[in-house]
């Protein structure tokens, strides 16, 4: 991802799952409105980001607004535009192979949609740490032969 503005805010949170299965989360343009509270659905060309990828994402209010991704270190962190204007930037940091630091950036100037931010976050931690627990209890029950409890 291109160095954060000196005017972008940054909200973090560390996510119970690998980096991979985070970023399959937020890189893929069908699984947005799973995650997103701005995103009810997205079209566009391409499935993944992909730098100049570019589409349309259909808000709460119903209305579509154009994006375009602008910026994209795949595995890694991605950045976009919507409607023409510089919208959040997402970062991933493995800090070991089952947990994951996610931050998303924000310009200043658009301060108070950090609540959003936040709530975003909580929905990512929700499905990826949802989706490990689902594959672990998946795995114990191959391993044992048994149903899980």
């Amino acid at each position: 991802m291109t160095a954060p503005h000196m005017r972008d805010l940054q909200r973090s949170i560390v996510i119970n799952a690998p980096a991979a299965r985070v970023w399959d989360l937020i890189s893929r343009f069908e699984l947005w409105p799973t995650w997103g509270p701005t995103v009810r659905a997205v079209e566009s060309r391409q499935t993944h980001v992909s730098p100049g990828a570019s589409g349309r994402v259909r808000t709460p209010l119903g209305v579509w607004l154009p994006f375009r991704i602008t910026d994209v270190d795949p595995g890694r962190s991605w950045t976009w535009e919507v409607a023409g204007v510089r919208a959040t930037g997402h970062e991933l940091t493995a800090i070991d192979g089952t947990r994951t630091r996610v931050t998303f950036t924000t310009p200043l100037a658009a301060a108070p949609y950090t609540v959003i931010i936040d709530r975003g976050l909580q929905r990512l931690k929700s499905i990826a740490e949802r989706a490990v627990n689902a594959e672990s209890a998946h795995a114990r029950t191959v391993d044992t032969g048994s149903t899980p409890r």
